[in-house]
Order: C-alpha cells, then structure tokens, then sequence
C-alpha cells in the first residue's frame, strides 16, 4: 500500500481536504493518481463555489469579521477600544524589560536604531493608561485589536505578521482578579467559536507566570493572562490590581476551524478568507 506525495498532500492540504482523505493508502500508483486528479477536481469546484459565497454573502473576510464581532462584545462589556501607532519606540520596549539582551531582541523587525514595528500592543496600553488612570474613575477597561510584527520561526502555528487583541481592565479586585481573567477569555473564545478550550499556568519571558488559553487537542495556546500589582508596573508609576489578556486573532480562528494551518486565516496574497487562490 502507498500513500499520497508529499506534493500531494501539500496541495490537497491548501485545498482544505479533510485528515481522513490526506491518510488513504492505495493499492498502486496507477490508483492513486486517478484518486488524486478526481479529488483535487472536487474540492477546487468546491473552493470556487466558497469565493463565490465570499463575494456575494460576507463581502470581508473572517479576520476582519472577527475584529468587529470582538469589538462590539467588548464595547457592550464597558471596554473602550483604542487605536495607537504600528511604529514603536524602542525606550517603550525598553520599559518593559526588553533590552537588546532580552530573547525577544532578535525577533524584532527594527527600523533604525530607535524604532521598530511593534512586536507587542502592550507598551502603548501601559503609555494610554499613564493618563487614563489619572482621567477616569476605576475600573478602567481598554482595548486594541491590531497588526503585530516578529521574526518567528516558519511553522503551521507563527507567523511574521499577525493581529493581536490586548484588553486590560484596571481596579480590579485582587480576590476575583482569576475569576475575572477566566469570565472575559471565555466571553472571547465562545465568540470566537472556540469550544475545546482550558486555562493552563505557564511562563512568560515578557510577564513571568502567566494563566494561558490553550484549544484543541494540539495544545494551541490562542491566549495569554497576566496580572498585577507587576513588577513592570513600576516604571509606569502604575500602582494598581489589574488583568490583562492578549488574544492572537489568527490562533482563535485557527481553533475555531480545528485546522492545522495558521496562514490561511492572517493577511495573505495566497488565501482569501481562508480560500486557496491558485484554483
């Protein structure tokens, strides 16, 4: 018995087949050629008919879907949504312990020497609370769905741009701070369409222990907790008890599908909304 080619697989992967299909055996190659050619036959009519229904039905991709239906839950929960620059100093990465010796360093896709494409949203968040905290009466609640950069390692689960959710909730209760943690990733993840999901402590090199989000039977993690009193408060003046969660976009859809594949749901020139454009 044989299996398919790896060129196969590759190409039957980019066209969504199912697990069960990409682990056939056959008898011959005679057998599997014809089995291949009717079967990339079928699912490219089928992907044909998806971008049919992209342009006629949602008009926007699932990314972009996902950021307004995240936005509004939110907003609808008494967060503020925020918007601040792509473009980074590098003293505000300084301030969050990021220094040119820190493991991160290397992954950042720097402009110059004093600048780079945010690798993070949390430095801007923690500068925008600097005043908010002095603006508004507690609890102050924020977010920002955007790009992020880094120089990731190729695989299924990186990539080199990416949107980040950060949502950040100040003056709450150190008593139910996990409670509240495990309230708003849940509100996130069912909107999400995320099912099988779990709340894990891990380790940040950024935030040190951290409570993770991981889906699936793969372990993805599609979010990371942190919360303070923190020691990365300090150079913020900040002197508060507060949560905080960051969400990849493209990992929630990524669960939400069940598919091993993180490209095809970020900003691509190959797939549209999750669609194989070489058809």
């Amino acid at each position: 018995m044989i299996s398919w080619t790896q060129t196969q697989i590759q190409r039957l992967t980019a066209l969504n087949a199912p697990d069960a299909v990409l682990q056939k055996t056959f008898e011959d190659t005679s057998a599997r050629e014809h089995a291949y050619q009717a079967l990339e036959k079928s699912l490219v009519i089928t992907q044909r008919n998806q971008l049919l229904e992209f342009q006629t039905k949602h008009g926007r991709p699932e990314l972009c879907r996902l950021e307004i239906k995240l936005a509004d839950i939110l907003t609808q929960a008494g967060f503020a949504q925020v918007s601040t620059p792509i473009i980074m100093s590098r003293w505000l990465l300084n301030k969050m312990s990021i220094d040119p010796m820190h493991p991160l360093n290397s992954q950042i896709y720097w402009l110059g020497d004093d600048r780079c494409l945010r690798p993070m949203l949390a430095p801007h968040l923690y500068y925008l609370l600097v005043d908010l905290l002095r603006i508004w009466e507690r609890p102050v609640q924020i977010f920002e769905i955007g790009p992020c950069f880094r120089k990731e390692s190729k695989g299924a689960r990186h990539a080199s741009e990416f949107t980040m959710l950060n949502l950040v909730e100040m003056g709450t209760p150190e008593n139910i701070r996990k409670e509240r943690i495990q309230d708003l990733g849940a509100r996130v993840a069912t909107a999400a369409g995320v099912e099988n999901y779990r709340f894990e402590t891990e380790t940040s090199e950024v935030y040190g222990d951290t409570i993770d989000i991981v889906a699936g039977e793969n372990d993805l993690e599609i979010a990371s907790a942190a919360m303070g009193p923190h020691p990365l408060d300090r150079p913020w003046k900040i002197h508060e008890s507060w949560i905080g969660i960051g969400f990849g976009l493209e990992r929630l859809l990524m669960a939400s599908h069940r598919s091993k594949n993180l490209a095809k749901f970020g900003r691509s020139l190959a797939y549209l909304d999750g669609i194989r454009l070489n058809i």
